[in-house]
């Protein structure tokens, strides 16, 4: 039988204090930073029947992070009557990719072929950068599903960057760079990026440079996201629980100091 240690106690603290903060329902309050801003009139500036690509360049490890950024930006594009293609840089992010861009498009009435197309994921994504420069319909003949290019009314005059609005990449590492250095670069396409929050540092530069559009980073880009949208979604749920869990280690830290001095000086006091 496994010894119940002061470990065990913790978690079961962690666990309580959640789980109490989701039931109380409690919205913190959420201030819009400027890059999230950015981010949101990006896309509001985009005439209705504009055309994004928006490419999932994650690993699935990344899901409980990027699920609610995704969704945030993908309601946020259908609300406003945007035209979506679907991509993967990254096999992993294809099938959820699919999911998210599916169970959005159920929520506004989207037509598959007519509001949104899922071209899926294609391997070496330099080369499939670069290929989608020179003719997208080339590079993806057949959708995710299996259907010809040509079969979708919403792909008839779209074949080159030339031709759509953006990209945004859902990413969780490097390769919303090779959207700058490429895509960018090289074709002028407009790069915008909705990232874990470990990454959006790493882009600063690029967003400063104006070598990418925006970005929205993290749980807190989610919930400021969704504050902007006026709805609610996993990116305010995430913030509360990981506001709730952050107290409760600051609590925890500040009573095992308490803790550890008075034992230090009831020792000092025997001596």
């Amino acid at each position: 039988m496994t010894k119940i240690t002061s470990r065990h106690y913790v978690f079961a603290g962690l666990f309580a204090v959640v789980t109490v903060s989701m039931m109380l329902n409690y919205s913190p309050d959420t201030v819009v930073s400027a890059e999230t801003q950015k981010m949101y009139d990006f896309v509001e500036s985009l005439p209705a029947g504009s055309t994004l690509i928006i490419s999932f360049d994650h690993e699935a490890s990344s899901l409980p992070e990027i699920r609610p950024l995704a969704l945030a930006v993908l309601r946020h594009a259908f609300r406003n009557d945007i035209k979506l293609i679907g991509t993967a840089l990254l096999s992993e992010g294809t099938g959820v990719g699919y999911r998210l861009m599916q169970q959005t498009a159920n929520e506004f009435n989207k037509s598959y072929g007519v509001d949104y197309v899922y071209l899926g994921f294609k391997p070496q994504y330099i080369a499939a950068i670069l290929s989608m420069g020179e003719s997208i319909s080339r590079t993806y003949p057949v959708d995710y599903l299996g259907k010809t290019y040509s079969e979708h009314p919403m792909l008839k005059d779209i074949d080159t960057y030339n031709d759509i609005a953006g990209v945004i990449s859902i990413a969780d590492g490097s390769l919303t760079t090779h959207w700058i250095e490429y895509g960018n670069a090289r074709f002028g396409v407009r790069i915008s990026a909705a990232l874990t929050a470990a990454m959006v540092t790493t882009y600063d530069p690029y967003l400063s440079s104006g070598q990418l559009e925006a970005i929205v980073g993290g749980l807190r880009g989610a919930a400021e996201y969704e504050k902007l949208l006026n709805i609610g979604g996993g990116g305010k749920r995430g913030m509360l629980a990981q506001t709730a869990s952050h107290l409760y280690v600051l609590i925890l830290v500040i009573a095992g100091n308490v803790m550890y001095f008075r034992r230090r000086s009831s020792g000092r006091g025997n001596t």
